[in-house]
């Protein structure tokens, strides 16, 4: 099954419901920096979106550096943003 890439007011529709994320510049991904207390909340975070993408079957690209866990949101098989990436923008910002 083909995945949909999401129209222009498609995306920007649902970047409008997500106020941290910013667009790429590239227009096919969104991003955000989350930052934590230390380490292990952090890492706690990364562990309940783990959970959440592996039964979404959709994963963020991601990096981790103490406090603070850089994301990029983009669907691979759409060719940019798909309702995947919003949902998990969407998660994402309720587990923080």
């Amino acid at each position: 099954m083909a995945i949909a890439r999401l129209t222009d007011a498609e995306r920007d529709e649902a970047l409008a419901a997500l106020p941290e994320w910013t667009l790429r510049a590239d227009g096919l991904a969104i991003e955000r920096t989350f930052r934590f207390a230390d380490f292990s909340a952090a890492w706690a975070f990364m562990n309940r979106v783990a959970l959440y993408a592996e039964k979404a079957d959709h994963h963020p690209e991601w990096f981790n550096v103490y406090n603070r866990v850089d994301v990029t949101l983009t669907t691979h098989d759409a060719g940019g943003l798909s309702a995947r990436d919003a949902a998990m923008a969407k998660a994402m910002d309720e587990f923080v």
